[in-house]
């Protein structure tokens, strides 16, 4: 909106220039949605008691977890309302790259969404089926971006790691790779999503590792130096994810040991769902499991209990997702979720690191 009322009028006074530069918008964007979900989270808090929107802790966590039932959830609600009201203000809104982020992050809150309405009534939330099918949708809605914003030369390709601008070729198997890393995404962040402070702690650096690679492959001469593919008008997505990543540490502000609120599936799939989005988008869809190891290690956890369970009959873990088998062993709560927040800053650097390592 600022672009596009303001930015015209430069002419008439200097400092309207700075809302053509993406670095500035995307810099505020981050501050905005801070700041609204600053503001708004504590009318949230009030509301979230009337409407009775409270958490109900599940039966397979530790014993000490039950203290938490009836904290309030659904929290990133306000994620997704900070994400809307700021990219309306900062983003370029002619910019197909917008929507095509925006709209899976809608979709998969949505679904989040009405899975944490279902669970306030009955613990389980949406029964598999229905679920999967409105994941598959909005998966779907994404890929059709595809066709508009991409040149067939690039459409289903993406770029391998540690090589100067090589490109692999996918074709048909293509939309089944976005399609899982959706699926593995959002449910890998749902299931990290067990510990006060964690999902949204974790989910910071992969975000801003994200947004470094967004803007690098949006700015022409930055991408020719590093010998990244350059991808026109995807500089907007450095916006999204700025906008996404003030939003999640302003949420960690109330989600914090102890927690005053808990995301909810809500959350987890609108932080899932954005960051798949901006993988994809940019065409760095390999680089998700190194920046989103954290992730990728607890889905793996939960993975390998079932399967060691249901095959051998014995569990490799205490308790599965990993952050519950540390509890098990007797670390406290703040130490595991500090401990994963470096770790997953750590690999978000490495993943940045892999602008010049190729």
């Amino acid at each position: 909106m600022f672009l596009e009322f303001l930015y015209p009028l430069k002419s008439l006074w200097t400092p309207f220039n700075l809302f053509g530069y993406v670095t500035f918008r995307a810099l505020y964007a981050a501050v905005t949605s801070f700041l609204l979900t600053i503001i708004i989270m504590p009318y949230y808090l009030k509301l979230s008691k009337k409407f009775n929107l409270r958490e109900k802790i599940k039966e397979d966590v530790p014993e000490h977890h039950k203290k938490k039932e009836g904290t309030p959830t659904s929290g990133g609600l306000i994620i997704v309302i900070s994400v809307i009201i700021s990219l309306l203000l900062w983003a370029d809104l002619k910019n197909p790259f917008i929507y095509a982020a925006l709209l899976p992050f809608l979709g998969f809150s949505f679904v989040g969404f009405l899975d944490d309405i279902r669970k306030t009534k009955n613990r389980k939330g949406l029964n598999q089926v229905p679920k999967f099918l409105l994941q598959v949708i909005v998966t779907l809605i994404f890929i059709s971006f595809y066709f508009f914003i991409y040149s067939p030369e690039i459409r289903f390709k993406t770029q391998m790691l540690f090589f100067k601008n090589i490109l692999l070729s996918l074709d048909f198997l293509y939309p089944f790779l976005i399609f899982f890393m959706y699926l593995g995404t959002i449910n890998s962040v749902n299931l990290t999503d067990g510990l006060d402070g964690l999902a949204a702690g974790v989910a910071a650096p992969v975000i801003f590792a994200f947004t470094v690679f967004a803007y690098v492959g949006g700015h022409f001469k930055i991408a020719n130096y590093l010998n990244v593919l350059f991808i026109p008008k995807s500089w907007e997505i450095s916006v999204f994810g700025s906008a996404l990543l003030g939003s999640t540490i302003g949420f960690l502000w109330f989600n914090s040991y102890p927690a005053e609120i808990f995301m909810g599936d809500t959350g987890s799939h609108a932080i899932g769902g954005g960051i798949a989005s901006m993988a994809a988008l940019i065409k760095h869809e390999l680089l998700l499991p190194i920046a989103g190891f954290v992730f990728v290690i607890e889905a793996l956890s939960v993975m390998i209990q079932v399967f060691s369970y249901r095959r051998f009959g014995k569990r490799v873990f205490l308790i599965a997702p990993l952050h519950h088998h540390f509890e098990k062993k007797g670390f406290s709560e703040p130490k595991i979720v500090v401990r994963f927040w470096i770790t997953s800053l750590i690999f978000s650097l490495i993943a940045v690191s892999t602008l010049k390592i190729r």
